[in-house]
């Protein structure tokens, strides 16, 4: 018998039976939708969690200093900072360094008259620590080299600080705040692109000052961390070795000095979300499996009540093979079909979304093809029971059966 052959015949048994078929595909219907479904709610998932890191900074390290002392002249030991010479020799050396900034920390109460002060908390950092950090401004500006060369004192404070202060960003532009006696105009509000709840050098208290006046209150050219920005992301696992390397030499070998990234936090965040998409994606196949057992059972029914036609089939020269192939084919047609339906229904979905509205939602290929080749493997696997029946069915016996 040839193949075109059995598949007309499995044609006809599904025109004969159309309702029971039907019922029978829209198991695999849904089951084969769950999968595209869940896969695309995986990778969304992670794209959203992926771009809200990156909204940090990907191209980001930050050097810090861990540990380590200096012994004076005196027999005094002091912490062995990095300092701004540091950051300066890093980018001479270091190619791909777009941006650079210093952070000197100092805190401070800071009076706003009639008696009320407040606890804040000042970072010196250079006007590029803008772009380093990927801050979002608000209100006003942020200060820029000509207010870093002529030290001039102006702040930019944080977005919460400047409601709790004067109400709203805007009213705090061109408004005064004190810092050990030293009047400082608000020239700018800000905010991190991204929530990083608190895991950030940035509080609700911070106020942000050139570097260079900075310096005034510690006396010091330390600096406590050094941000770097990289003009491409690939180059940041090499480069930030290599700018702790540079860092390292130039002080005491017990010092310990540590060269932070996102890299790491991407890729581990990459892995959860894969994993947690698999997972996902096998709890959807488990309707697959349902319905499988679904189609055994209808394709049981199927060989039941075609018996005799069995019968007459192999007195007329078929063999158990073509009996076993058509059955099986039968429901290799049955699982396939609902897996085309369910997956175009699948893809149908998160593609209309995305026509429809701004948000942009990603869709696997591969999601496809393993749902279409689940339903075939189902066919195969759920329909063999019954193939095999009808294959071992007596001819002798089968022509009585009434």
């Amino acid at each position: 018998m040839m193949f075109s052959e059995v598949v007309r015949l499995a044609v006809d048994s599904f025109k004969a039976s159309k309702v029971r078929f039907l019922l029978t595909m829209l198991g695999m219907i849904i089951g084969s939708a769950s999968i595209i479904l869940v896969t695309t709610l995986g990778l969304t998932g992670k794209q959203y969690a992926l771009d809200l890191i990156s909204g940090i900074g990907p191209n980001m390290i930050e050097m810090q200093y861990d540990g380590g002392t200096v012994v004076g002249p005196d027999n005094t030991t002091a912490p062995d900072y990095m300092t701004r010479d540091d950051m300066n020799t890093v980018v001479e050396q270091v190619p791909g360094i777009t941006y650079a900034s210093p952070m000197l920390e100092f805190h401070d109460r800071i009076s706003l008259g009639g008696g009320i002060v407040k606890d804040t908390m000042l970072l010196g950092v250079s006007p590029q620590y803008k772009q380093v950090r990927n801050l979002a401004i608000r209100a006003g500006r942020f200060f820029d080299d000509q207010d870093a060369i002529a030290h001039t004192k102006v702040a930019v404070i944080v977005k919460p600080f400047a409601i709790a202060l004067f109400g709203s960003p805007t009213a705090a532009i061109g408004r005064s705040i004190t810092v050990s006696g030293i009047p400082f105009v608000v020239i700018g509000v800000f905010e991190e692109s991204v929530e990083t709840f608190g895991q950030s050098e940035i509080s609700d208290q911070t106020i942000l000052i050139p570097y260079q006046v900075a310096r005034y209150f510690t006396g010091t050219d330390t600096v406590k961390q050094i941000f770097f920005t990289m003009k491409d992301p690939t180059l940041v696992p090499a480069a930030s070795e290599e700018i702790l390397n540079i860092i390292k030499s130039r002080h005491r070998a017990t010092s310990v000095y540590t060269a932070f990234n996102l890299t790491q936090v991407l890729n581990v965040m990459a892995q959860i979300a894969n994993m947690l998409t698999i997972v996902l994606t096998l709890a959807a196949a488990i309707t697959l499996v349902v319905s499988g057992v679904g189609i055994m059972n209808s394709m049981l029914a199927n060989v039941q009540s075609r018996i005799k036609e069995i019968g007459i089939r192999k007195a007329l020269g078929a063999t158990s093979r073509e009996i076993r192939l058509q059955f099986l084919t039968e429901a290799v047609f049955l699982s396939l079909s609902g897996g085309i339906i369910g997956t175009l229904v699948g893809l149908a979905i998160p593609m209309s979304v995305s026509f429809l509205t701004p948000f942009k939602i990603p869709i696997s290929s591969w999601s496809a093809v393993i749902s279409l080749s689940t339903s075939v493997l189902v066919g195969v696997l759920f329909g063999t029971l019954p193939a095999n029946r009808a294959a071992r069915l007596d001819p002798v016996q089968t022509l009585k059966y009434e």
